[in-house]
């Protein structure tokens, strides 16, 4: 609903371009003056055209164009405001090398001039292109202005420079509520979120009033870093200044609440707001999620439906996450029907949700089936259904499929080579496994991670392939991982490889001295080969260190009684 409603307000704004482009024709045609703020509106509207991805071949930066031949023409080009609107049209339709001469032929220049240069090079994320022209306005005496330092701080946001756009930041005499804003939206897209939260800190010592803007980046931060603490603060700070029954800040609210384990919290917040949007009840549902509370979760589907809402991609991939979760095939099923009702099945973050669901129900064949019938796949789609082969031991399947990725262009990233990796050693295909480990960083770039080295000392260590398996230890970044050793010494075990087994039950010792099963994995190995003495050894050695063998446990199989709150909607 929401797209075609933007879809519609593009086209309105569209056919207005089209019609002020036609009657400046008509002006034009019939002999009316035209002067220099009449080709300055034109040349606005072309940069609205050039905004329109549906329209830019049709503008090709054309219409713009013509309009600074005719200005030229008509002999306007020592108007300031005519040669900014310039500058502001061809920055706007990212053409840069136009602007760089328009900006060079003016004969002055004002402190709009350099601002949309910034702006322009910061729309293209080349912050040190915009730094240049920053530095090259003080050194030609103009003074910055807000709007300097707005441009300049989401030049750097863009461009991922968050080290550039602290030092702008900091020089700024006064920063602006915007300003303040940028920088913290910069530590939180960048996954800082520390220095975020003491950058907030910093504005309230400045008394700077936040907004639902800045609430919110940092509602964001506290929920990625799971401090309950600094939610609660900004709680309080919502409350103070009015902003606590904003749909936009309880969302962020609803979201630090549910990863600190609070779901109560997360309720009281809900059950406050005098309206909610789709978002607070996402916000709601992956809450329940999250904490495995996944009746609820569904609960609050069935009313967020009841209550007029339809469900948008994010509802449907939170509650088909929940239905994987306790492998619930036939409620995955019906979630599936409602999908395609709604028209989202072609979507590509709820397709790689459908896939991940069916994986995990151990129906393989339909996920394989809805993969094959998707339009448009990325990374994350490939990643999922080769994982899925992987996770239900079909690693063949799971190795022709991720050849079938490359063939197709896709380029795998970290994710892919874990999900490929594990298939290779599930199902014992250590030639293929060795060959894929080896291409990652000499054929896609990707440098191996903890995770991709586990992945391969795993698969070497099933097939008692030790000798290239010391290699690896050997040369890897990543030994002060236990999980590592805690892979070399169950493959050790298996095969009864002593001398490694000891190198890897020492290195978990000092890696993690309280973790019993390294302990006992050592000693019944020395027990099978009847070496008692060293197997006493051992248990002696956790005795002294006080250590206690977890207990075991069996997990019954998890079941929720959803049936009702679906079959009325669903």
């Amino acid at each position: 609903m929401w797209q075609e409603e933007s879809w519609g307000s593009d086209q309105a704004q569209m056919n207005q371009v089209k019609e002020a482009l036609e009657i400046f024709r008509l002006m034009l045609q019939k002999g009316v003056p035209v002067d220099s703020v009449s080709l300055s509106s034109m040349l606005g509207v072309c940069a609205k055209v050039g905004f329109d991805e549906r329209d830019i071949d049709l503008c090709n930066q054309s219409h713009g164009k013509q309009v600074h031949t005719l200005s030229i023409k008509l002999g306007f080009e020592g108007d300031i405001h005519l040669s900014n609107s310039m500058l502001d049209m061809y920055a706007k339709i990212g053409d840069m090398d136009s602007a760089e001469k328009v900006f060079v032929d003016m004969n002055r220049h004002s402190v709009v001039s350099w601002n949309v240069m910034i702006a322009g090079y910061g729309n293209k994320c080349n912050s040190e292109k915009a730094l240049e022209y920053l530095q090259r306005m003080q050194c030609c005496g103009y003074e910055p202005d807000d709007v300097t330092y707005i441009n300049m701080l989401a030049s750097c946001v863009k461009s991922g420079d968050v080290k550039t756009g602290r030092d702008i930041f900091d020089s700024m005499p006064c920063p602006s509520l915007s300003s303040w804003n940028s920088i913290l939206s910069a530590y939180s897209q960048n996954d800082d979120h520390e220095e975020a939260l003491k950058l907030f800190r910093k504005m309230q010592f400045k008394y700077q009033h936040p907004d639902r803007t800045t609430l919110a980046v940092v509602l964001s931060s506290s929920a990625e870093l799971g401090l309950l603490e600094a939610g609660k603060q900004v709680h309080a700070v919502s409350q103070k200044f009015g902003f606590e029954k904003d749909v936009y800040v309880s969302s962020g609210l609803i979201n630090v609440y549910s990863k600190c384990g609070k779901m109560e919290s997360s309720k009281n917040v809900f059950s406050k707001l005098p309206e909610v949007d789709v978002v607070c009840w996402n916000s709601m549902i992956a809450g329940f999620s999250i904490n495995s509370l996944d009746n609820e979760a569904f609960s609050f589907f069935k009313q967020m439906r009841q209550c007029g809402f339809y469900p948008s991609e994010f509802s449907f991939a939170t509650i088909l996450s929940s239905c994987a979760k306790f492998s619930s095939l036939s409620h995955g099923r019906q979630i599936h029907s409602q999908i395609v009702k709604d028209g989202y099945e072609d979507d590509l973050f709820v397709g790689s949700s459908l896939i991940e669901m069916y994986c995990k129900c151990g129906d393989v064949g339909q996920a394989r089936y809805f993969f094959n019938m998707m339009p448009d796949k990325n990374t994350i789609t490939w990643n999922e259904m080769i994982h899925g082969y992987a996770q239900n031991g079909y690693g063949d399947e799971a190795v022709s499929l991720y050849k079938d990725m490359i063939t197709s262009g896709e380029k795998p990233d970290d994710i892919t080579f874990v999900a490929v990796l594990t298939g290779c050693s599930h199902s014992a295909l250590i030639d293929q496994g060795v060959e894929i480990f080896n291409s990652m960083q000499q054929r896609f770039g990707v440098v191996p991670k903890t995770d991709h080295y586990t992945c391969i000392i795993d698969c070497l260590g099933r097939a008692g392939r030790f000798q290239e398996v010391e290699v690896i230890l050997d040369t890897m970044p990543c030994k002060d991982d236990p999980v590592v050793w805690e892979v070399v010494l169950s493959s050790c075990r298996i095969h009864t490889n002593l001398s490694l087994a000891k190198r890897a039950a020492e290195e978990l010792f000092w890696l993690d001295p309280l973790n019993s099963a390294s302990y006992v994995l050592l000693a019944n190995m020395y027990s099978s080969l009847g070496r008692w003495e060293d197997a006493r050894a051992v248990r002696d050695l956790m005795s002294d260190n006080r250590i206690r063998k977890d207990p075991g446990y069996s997990r019954s199989e998890y079941k929720i009684d959803i049936q009702n709150i679906m079959e009325s909607n669903l």
